[in-house]
């Protein structure tokens, strides 16, 4: 499905979920498993920007989305991209004149909210509450976090009282973070000591079937486009690699996918 983000922009809320530390690989396993997810097509691979989740973030915000991971330039088509670069742009792409496409959005009206995750989105500190600073509003909450099993769950019941109490007439531009698929995620296996791929793809289910119930708030408003990727993946022992901001292709490919709700 090719996607003009002209006829979206103003006219669709946005929908934009990050799936936290979640490997390319492990994603393709649990398709058949994820029918929120996966249930109007598999996971795209492509490569992201950042091997880490703040240096991504700051390259999504900026427009700078993972890439299609082929050698074809020209399927790698930009969804968002900044006015006045000078570089060549497609007529499906979204131009905005602001830093960032959170305040390109708000300068188009949306009302922007972030529910936050992992540690870079706590505000707890100053470096913490960099990528928070892009929205208009910010939430954070010790239950949204890694080490809560429920973390999910908890971000979803956020989202849904905002999604209620939201002015139908205006759109909404909603990001978030999702924790639970970042380690650890052994909890989601009974009796792991350890997070691995096993235990990643369980973290996977179970997000999941949480976000089915934000899908089905944002269809109630109306037309929703919606955004699915990981920001980087992370290794558990390939090639003696462990966790992320390194380079392999464990971290650096990552899943994407991109609907209307």
């Amino acid at each position: 499905m090719t996607i003009n983000m002209n006829d979206i922009v103003g006219t669709h809320d946005i929908l934009f979920v990050t799936l936290d530390t979640l490997r390319y690989d492990v994603a393709k396993l649990e398709e058949e498993n994820c029918p929120n997810l996966c249930g109007t097509g598999g996971w795209e691979k492509r490569h992201t920007p950042g091997s880490f989740t703040y240096a991504a973030h700051h390259a999504f915000f900026g427009g700078f989305l993972p890439t299609p991971a082929n050698t074809d330039k020209a399927s790698h088509v930009r969804l968002f991209h900044s006015k006045n670069t000078g570089l060549p742009t497609n007529s499906n792409t979204w131009l905005f004149d602001t830093p960032d496409i959170v305040s390109g959005l708000a300068k188009k009206g949306y009302r922007t909210i972030c529910i936050g995750g992992v540690i870079f989105f706590t505000k707890k500190v100053a470096l913490a509450k960099v990528l928070p600073s892009y929205f208009q509003e910010s939430y954070w909450r010790q239950t949204f976090g890694v080490t809560n099993p429920r973390s999910t769950e908890h971000q979803v019941n956020h989202a849904l009282k905002l999604i209620g109490s939201a002015n139908p007439d205006q759109r909404l531009f909603l990001f978030m973070n999702v924790s639970a698929i970042h380690g650890p995620n052994h909890y989601f296996v009974p009796g792991a000591k350890r997070d691995s791929v096993e235990t990643q793809r369980a973290a996977l289910r179970y997000v999941d079937g949480q976000l089915g119930r934000l899908f089905e708030a944002m269809r109630a408003r109306g037309k929703t486009f919606c955004i699915v990727c990981s920001d980087h993946g992370t290794a558990y022992g390939e090639n003696g690699y462990h966790g992320h901001r390194l380079a392999h292709e464990v971290v650096w490919n990552v899943p994407y996918r991109e609907f209307i709700l």
